[in-house]
């Protein structure tokens, strides 16, 4: 367990954390209204792909599931937007190369699928730029921001970068406007698997590339969306650098002139694999363009509290 993970304590604080999800569309309602069965092959001609490497398996075990630690608790960053749509297609307009986002919840001590979870998923668009901070712009690629000098330094900012988006490190900043692009909650099925579509991610000034993610457990889907509960995970998830660097070959990643940290330099990525939130990718190797699919098994204690806070 790393970051800010501390027990979950009374239940008159837990009641705190009541949460709401803003169903998009009427069709959202109904979809989660069926166990969540639609959560893992909701798109048509996709089949489930198979948990990401990191595991530390069971020798005993004869199952095919293998026993995961903790996944690494992050910070949650200063753009992150309760109450937001219900829906596994977050695109909305943006440009940029597909990306399947494929993610397992898994109970970290008995391996079983966390099923009925609520997952949300958040992160900036090619250029940089968080939707609902446009305003804040993106450090410079197009997002209003003057572009830094130089390379990548071994020694980026800790914590959010106060160059990138709006600044203000880690602490929350609230929404400069009504755009909800690239954001989205869906439900685990149960297998404790979530699908999302979207787009490979883009950079700001100080940060690599990378996604970010709460689990909430615990709660009830309502019509309303999703109340109460706890958030038993708040972390990141990161691409390699190979990935990246193809991806910055194709429009419009390539216009994005922001100086980019590695995912070696960055101060947030935990530097330890799979536990440490980072994906495992599959794509045409001379040809991103055409698509990615991401997949990861994130390990979790439901009875735990991580706001990332």
């Amino acid at each position: 367990m790393t970051g800010n993970q501390t027990a979950q304590g009374p239940k008159h604080k837990r009641d705190l954390t009541r949460r709401k999800v803003v169903v998009a569309g009427a069709g959202a309602a109904a979809a989660v209204g069926v166990g969540g069965t639609l959560a893992a092959g909701a798109f048509a001609g996709e089949t489930s792909g198979s948990a990401s490497a990191g595991a530390t398996a069971s020798s005993s075990s004869s199952s095919a599931e293998a026993c995961y630690r903790l996944t690494s608790e992050t910070t949650e960053g200063p753009y992150y937007i309760d109450a937001d749509k219900l829906r596994q297609d977050v695109t909305e307009d943006q440009e940029g190369i597909p990306l399947t986002l494929r993610l397992k919840v898994i109970d970290s001590e008995t391996c079983k699928p966390i099923k009925n979870a609520a997952v949300d998923i958040w992160h900036c668009n090619a250029l940089g730029v968080y939707s609902g901070y446009e305003d804040m712009g993106s450090g410079g690629g197009g997002g209003g921001g003057t572009p830094p000098s130089g390379e990548p330094t071994g020694e980026p900012p800790s914590g959010e970068p106060s160059g990138g988006p709006g600044g203000g490190g880690g602490v929350h900043q609230e929404p400069t406007d009504d755009e909800r692009y690239l954001r989205g909650t869906w439900k685990t099925d149960r297998n404790g698997q979530v699908v999302f579509k979207t787009v490979f991610p883009g950079w700001y000034q100080g940060r690599c590339v990378h996604i970010h993610t709460k689990v909430h457990v615990n709660g009830a889907w309502t019509d309303a969306g999703y109340e109460g509960g706890n958030t038993c995970h708040t972390g990141q998830l990161f691409f390699d650098e190979e990935s990246v660097l193809a991806s910055a070959e194709v429009e419009p990643y390539s216009t994005n002139t922001t100086t980019r940290t590695t995912l070696d330099d960055d101060t947030i990525y935990p530097g330890n694999g799979t536990e440490g939130g980072l994906l495992k990718l599959k794509y045409k190797k001379n040809d991103i363009a055409k698509g990615v699919v991401a997949t990861i098994t994130m390990g979790a204690d439901p009875e735990a509290t991580n706001t990332g806070s």
